[in-house]
């Protein structure tokens, strides 16, 4: 039996690209990170029977996408506030209460996925693979067709191996792609017409963004909006859809005065992203929130909110910032 040291040696250059895989299926890093331990574990323990047939990459990924499948069906989706129902309609009023049992959705470190110093057409395809909307999309799909659309239009596998990986035919793997994209379109129309803008107008749109969300200027954050943008704020199941209507709760319940928040640059999920830190009482800030914005050319379409100041080590940030510093400084 191979040693435990020497296997991990061999499989260790494949943690990344796994553990982005099985995110893309889970939609949670602490769902994919358990379940990359357990295709390991199972890679080590029946590596006698790998007789080369295939690539070690190829066996480690049908490993993976079984040990998903069985997590899928043992869990609920996990979605975003707006997978659950209608936007809301009061920016002033009560938000709806918090519901502990759902099990959201999570932003990713680029950190953890990050593909080796190769090519880079391969961190494009790593980075656009793990956009949030795409991830959320995902999330409607059952597991098969999830596992399928991966595989095929991901990872580019031919439909006799998807097929061989899931006991079915080509035919029938084929089948359960074309539904799986006709559900995407359902459920994400238009993800794929929104252009982005190259990543230096993104980060003059973060900048611009943390810049005024940290000086509580309501009226220079939605000049950044798109009309139709959407804020999202998981754990609440609250959301707001419309430029005016995401500008009216941040004045009346977020932005209610200049330095109430500080913010970090970070990336999540194949983009520019901020870490937020909110000023208690004694002056520090301490950690909020994780916040991934979808850009268009024509402004930021979506702001995601992860208010969970359990994320923050995940990327490696600290749980409180002094009282005094600057917002939207670089990451340490």
């Amino acid at each position: 039996m191979l040693g435990s040291e020497e296997f991990a040696r061999l499989t260790e250059p494949f943690r990344p690209e796994l553990l982005a895989h099985c995110y893309r299926m889970l939609g949670s890093v602490y769902d994919a990170e358990d379940q990359v331990q357990e295709t390991l574990v199972r890679a080590w323990r029946s590596y006698s029977d790998f007789q080369g047939r295939s690539s070690l990459r190829t066996w480690l990924y049908r490993i993976a996408t079984n040990a998903c499948l069985r997590a899928i069906e043992n869990r609920a989706r996990r979605p975003l506030p707006s997978g659950l129902g209608a936007p809301g309609d009061d920016p002033d009023g009560a938000l709806a209460p918090v519901l502990p049992e759902i099990r959201w959705l999570q932003p990713i470190p680029d950190a953890l996925i990050r593909p080796g110093p190769a090519d880079p057409a391969a961190v494009a395809v790593s980075r656009e693979s793990v956009r949030l909307a795409l991830i959320a999309a995902l999330q409607y799909l059952p597991g098969r067709q999830r596992a399928v659309l991966i595989l095929r239009d991901v990872l580019g596998w031919h439909a006799a191996e998807v097929a061989d990986l899931l006991g079915i035919t080509p035919v029938a793997a084929n089948s359960l792609l074309q539904r799986a994209r006709e559900r995407l379109r359902q459920v994400a129309p238009g993800m794929d017409e929104i252009r982005e803008p190259e990543r230096a107008e993104q980060r003059a749109l973060l900048d611009a963004y943390a810049e005024a969300f940290s000086n509580a200027d309501v009226g220079a954050l939605t000049k950044l909006l798109r009309e139709d943008a959407v804020l999202e704020m998981p754990p609440q199941t609250t959301w707001f859809a419309g430029r005016e209507q995401v500008g009216r709760f941040l004045a009346s319940r977020v932005l209610t005065e200049p330095g109430r928040f500080a913010m970090t640059h970070i990336t999540a999920n194949g983009q520019p992203a901020l870490a937020v830190y909110l000023r208690g009482d004694d002056g520090m800030h301490r950690a909020h929130a994780i916040q991934a914005l979808t850009f268009s050319d024509t402004g930021i379409g979506r702001i995601v909110s992860f208010n969970d100041a359990g994320l923050f080590p995940m990327f490696g940030l600290p749980g409180v910032i002094p009282a005094g510093r600057g917002a939207a400084g670089p990451a340490a």
